[in-house]
């Protein structure tokens, strides 16, 4: 999960991957006259900088900005980026273009998209243009899915991902420890999701399609962070979209804009359910999925890597999980084990 929005680190006085980095892009862009600065922050390993030169480079006329990437390579592979981003822009959506690449010492250089992300851009008067175009972009990036170009997401990566919760968040950053009946309640429910989810038909998902990765750009939206794409379930994108963990909307405008989707995907021919109120469980049903996921990875961060700035998000995530848990009878359980868990009653007991 990158963070385009909060700005990097000042540049440390003594980076020598920072000074290779540099000289690599002096060189390729075949200009000295070249000012490097933090373009953002990332939840991973990898750094972006904005780079700008001088009148001479190998730029095209009138581009005096380009982003270098510093992925590590014995932390971050940098193929998948280049490979989603060919698929990305060969769909019509607007992802950067990978200018150079030198992937064995893990730099990129990549056009410049901006740096006005949704996020900093979003209010009520911009929003219904802004969740329109990216509705418009995620059916584009759907429709060109294809069998066997993505990796699938499958039962065992969509488990992985579930599994962050109780490791992460319920171990580490509540300190708890589930009792056996508790954790057979988390199993089940695990299966229930995951079976809507595996039912699902399936797309390119970008994994995290969210207004911190989404840049106001021309053409609208500029799509970032997309290495981690995969091969699945129609509704996951859409989830990370409209609810989204740094930016609420009430849940009339969440429908309105999942109903836009559904109408748009029917008439491109994506396989959605023919009745809006089946697509819209499935959409909740993944939803629970990813918030666990999330606070899953949000406590990690904090608590792993010191990135304590996501604690702040997952009041936001969490509210989406309990309210889809009451929503459906089948998820009471789960709900009642995060009323414990969250000390809101003292603890029940438990039947299966």
């Amino acid at each position: 999960m990158s963070d385009p929005m909060t700005p990097a680190p000042a540049l440390p006085s003594a980076d020598a991957r920072l000074a290779e980095l540099s000289a690599w892009a002096a060189t390729t862009l075949r200009t000295p006259d070249l000012t490097l600065a933090p373009a953002s922050a990332d939840a991973s390993f990898r750094r972006y900088f904005r780079l700008t030169t001088g009148a001479a480079s190998t730029l095209a006329p009138g581009q005096r900005t380009v982003i270098a990437m510093d992925a590590p390579p014995e932390k971050e592979d940098s193929r998948p980026f280049v490979r989603v981003a060919a698929l990305l822009r060969a769909a019509g959506v607007h992802a950067p273009e990978v200018i150079k690449a030198d992937l064995d010492r893990g730099f990129l250089l990549l056009t410049d998209l901006g740096d006005r992300t949704y996020l900093a851009e979003l209010d009520v008067a911009s929003a219904p243009a802004l969740y329109s175009d990216a509705i418009d972009a995620l059916i584009l990036w759907q429709r060109a899915s294809r069998d066997g170009e993505l990796a699938p997401y499958d039962e065992p990566l969509l488990r992985r991902e579930l599994d962050l919760f109780p490791d992460w968040y319920i171990a580490k950053h509540l300190g708890v420890a589930l009792a056996p009946a508790q954790a057979q309640v988390l199993a089940n429910a695990f299966r229930l999701v995951l079976d809507n989810n595996l039912a699902q038909p399936r797309v390119f998902v970008h994994r995290d399609y969210h207004s911190r990765n989404l840049m106001v750009s021309r053409p609208n939206p500029g799509v970032l962070d997309f290495q981690d794409a995969v091969h699945g379930p129609i509704t996951y994108d859409l989830v990370s979209l409209l609810r989204d963990a740094y930016i609420v909307w009430g849940e009339e405008r969440q429908i309105d804009w999942a109903a836009r989707y559904w109408e748009r995907a029917r008439r491109a021919g994506l396989p959605v359910a023919p009745d809006f109120a089946a697509f819209w469980r499935d959409f909740e049903w993944m939803g629970v999925q990813r918030q666990l996921k999330v606070l899953g990875i949000f406590a990690r961060l904090a608590h792993r890597d010191g990135k304590t700035g996501y604690l702040a998000d997952m009041p936001r995530v969490m509210a989406y999980l309990r309210g889809a848990c009451e929503r459906y009878a089948a998820l009471g359980p789960l709900l009642k084990l995060l009323d414990d868990l969250e000390g809101r009653r003292p603890a029940v007991g438990y039947t299966f």
